[in-house]
């Protein structure tokens, strides 16, 4: 405000050139603090979703039913019934939604952005698995549900669908705000569509560590939950489908986060929930929505760099022993130390950072 003010007082003291170079000024401080805002507010609505617009829309749907409305809620039940299956046939995503202005807020508020390794060919179907999970994602969601980072440039004739928990679908309107990105349920009946019965050029991403890994994400900590999770190597198995490391460097650095060691009574209530539920509650903070220096839901505004690393090319096993899944499962990892090792150096971490495989 101190800045825009002098700009200001440039303007009325100045005249000829110094006039225009002090309008000049004025304008593009403006512009910058509006699209800042515009970074926050974009941020912030994904957010909320995230944290409560499921529960929300399921009792504004409950509230309308007991109003002079209720006919509208009772139409959009109908087709909910109607429509119930449809995200485990591949959704039915946007081009519109994908392409709002507002994620182009959201990847610049970070940043976010996406590094292509290698060419992915359209006549194959992928797997990939992206490594960490984070507290929500924030990385999978901007560089695969949306066009903010160009993932359809990158990889033509490739449709990217982020999976994520079954739950969500069971939520009124956020089913169908997911499914407009090309979100889609992480379980098995969706994926099998996708990988069989949807053709050539499906890329399925995946947050192997899940609701386990995001317990223990931090700032400065690259750690992966990978070492018994091998149902995503079965599942490219048994369809053919390639595997690809996708590790997302800077995913850890948004939000700090309170880590509960193992036997403590915090751990158990989040493994109990994850258990039973499908997600593990967290204890976090970010920053504040009028201030970086105060506590908030926001994320800190730290880069994001998504890598999508070389495809693993997997054979078709229609019942693969736990040999096999081994056998590829021991590739992948390598593989994503690999692609960690490659490229931390360029992405802000020293030639010394390891990379924790649990």
């Amino acid at each position: 405000m101190k800045t825009i003010i002098a700009a200001y007082s440039g303007v009325l003291r100045g005249t000829g050139s110094d006039i225009l170079s002090a309008l000049q000024d004025l304008f593009w401080l403006l512009k910058s603090k509006a699209e800042k805002q515009l970074q926050i507010i974009s941020v912030l609505q994904w957010v909320l979703t995230f944290l409560i617009m499921g529960i929300a829309c399921t009792l504004i749907l409950m509230y309308i039913l007991c109003t002079d409305c209720w006919a509208i809620a009772a139409l959009y039940l109908a087709w909910l019934v109607f429509d119930w299956n449809t995200p485990k046939k591949g959704g039915r995503r946007s081009q519109w939604v994908r392409n709002w202005a507002i994620w182009r807020y959201f990847r610049d508020y970070f940043p976010i952005r996406l590094v292509k390794t290698h060419n992915l060919l359209t006549t194959r179907n992928y797997i990939f698995g992206y490594h960490p999970h984070g507290i929500m994602g924030l990385g999978a969601f901007c560089n695969f549900s949306t066009e903010a980072t160009g993932v359809s440039q990158k990889f033509p004739g490739i449709r990217p669908y982020l999976a994520t928990l079954a739950g969500n679908f069971r939520m009124p309107i956020l089913r169908d705000y997911l499914m407009s990105g090309g979100i889609c349920p992480v379980n098995r009946d969706s994926i099998d569509y996708i990988l069989s019965k949807n053709g050539s050029g499906n890329a399925i991403i995946i947050v192997v560590g899940g609701a386990a890994e995001s317990l223990n994400c931090t700032p400065g900590k690259n750690s992966v939950t990978l070492k018994n999770r091998k149902g995503f190597v079965k599942l490219a198995l048994r369809h053919g489908a390639d595997l690809v490391p996708v590790y997302s460097f800077g995913e850890n650095e948004v939000y700090k986060q309170v880590i509960f060691e193992e036997g403590s009574w915090g751990r158990w209530v989040q493994k109990k929930f994850q258990k039973h539920i499908g997600f593990a509650p967290c204890i976090f903070h970010g920053r504040g929505l009028f201030s970086s220096t105060t506590w908030g839901l926001l994320p800190y505004s730290k880069p994001i760099t998504t890598v999508v690393g070389e495809p693993i090319t997997i054979p078709k096993i229609s019942n693969p022993s736990q040999k096999d899944v081994d056998f590829y499962h021991s590739i992948y990892v390598d593989s994503l130390i690999k692609l960690f090792d490659k490229y931390k150096s360029k992405f802000g971490l020293p030639e010394t950072e390891v990379l924790e495989v649990n």
